[in-house]
């Protein structure tokens, strides 16, 4: 993230000029990835209507938003479960030994 700037980019044949702190590569990825998917709508539906296709578009983008967010907290939430079960297996194997103090020379 850096300084705010203006960044022309294209979706769906037309030309918007975005405000951003984001780097300009990154935001021309978003916009490929909008035009992407936007495609694919337009592909799978009869509708010559930009607003339907945009509409389908934010739908499936957030479709997949929601599907990728339940994936991370599975994920989460199986880091935290073998986390748990590691410091215990650890607590267990440490909690029968004895640590010997090293030898004080001098």
């Amino acid at each position: 993230m850096g300084k705010e700037r203006l960044v022309e980019i294209k979706v769906f044949g037309q030309t918007y000029t975005v405000k951003t702190d984001a780097e300009e590569d990154y935001i021309q990825e978003v916009a490929k990835y909008v035009n992407e998917k936007m495609e694919e709508v337009l592909k799978k539906t009869k509708s010559v209507s930009t607003l339907n296709v945009a509409i389908l578009t934010a739908l499936n983008i957030a479709d997949d938003l929601l599907k990728e967010r339940e994936r991370r907290i599975a994920l989460l939430r199986e880091i935290e479960a073998k986390s748990r079960d590691l410091v215990e297996k650890i607590d267990i194997k440490m909690g029968g030994m004895e640590f010997e103090k090293p030898p004080i020379t001098g």
